[in-house]
């Protein structure tokens, strides 16, 4: 009898101690560095492809030149990227955070052969280098195009075209505006 209670003591004393130790884990976990896998990035934007002649359209809206480097903020599958550098010989740049969505647009540069004159570029498009850009052109939601405003205005050098797919900037009046297969096309260009 005393080897039962015995253990049962010891049996209770190992649960409060696992019951303790659990707690102070979970209590130490927010405290614990922190990686980028193990935190998934969150999407501002779900990925929905521009379609083709919405894309080409957009490109002839900001009268894209050779001269010209074309960033894509939330690039998706690169469709945007690769039509201006094969259509127009220009270079350009892709933003997405979604690394799935980057390894597709690097693929579809490839078997489009403009590899060399286009980089997708793994980033948030809140923070990414875009002063390089002479047009940029947007697919995101309303929510985020005014989230972008200011930092577009302030970072852009005068000239540069911004193009938007559907969705406006709110108060900011576009300098065009174009409807392509009932589509909203906006234009503003950076004073």
């Amino acid at each position: 009898m005393h080897r039962k209670t015995t253990s049962r003591c010891y049996g209770k004393l190992g649960l409060c101690a696992g019951f303790v130790f659990a707690l102070l884990l979970t209590a130490a976990l927010p405290l614990l560095p922190q990686t980028d896998k193990a935190a998934p990035r969150q999407l501002d934007v779900p990925f929905v492809p521009t379609p083709q002649e919405v894309v080409e359209a957009m490109l002839k809206l900001a009268q894209v030149k050779s001269t010209d480097v074309v960033y894509d903020l939330g690039c998706g599958d690169g469709r945007i990227v690769i039509t201006a550098a094969k259509e127009y010989g220009c270079h350009a740049v892709g933003i997405d955070i979604n690394p799935e969505r980057i390894q597709e647009a690097r693929e579809n540069a490839k078997k489009a052969g403009v590899s060399d004159l286009v980089t997708f570029r793994e980033e948030n498009l809140f923070t990414a280098d875009v002063r390089p850009a002479t047009v940029v052109t947007l697919y995101l939601l309303p929510s985020v195009n005014l989230k972008l405003r200011p930092r577009l205005q302030s970072t852009l050098k005068p000239g540069t075209r911004i193009v938007s797919h559907s969705f406006d900037m709110g108060d900011w009046k576009p300098d065009q505006e174009q409807t392509v297969d009932g589509r909203s096309i906006y234009l503003w260009v950076i004073h």
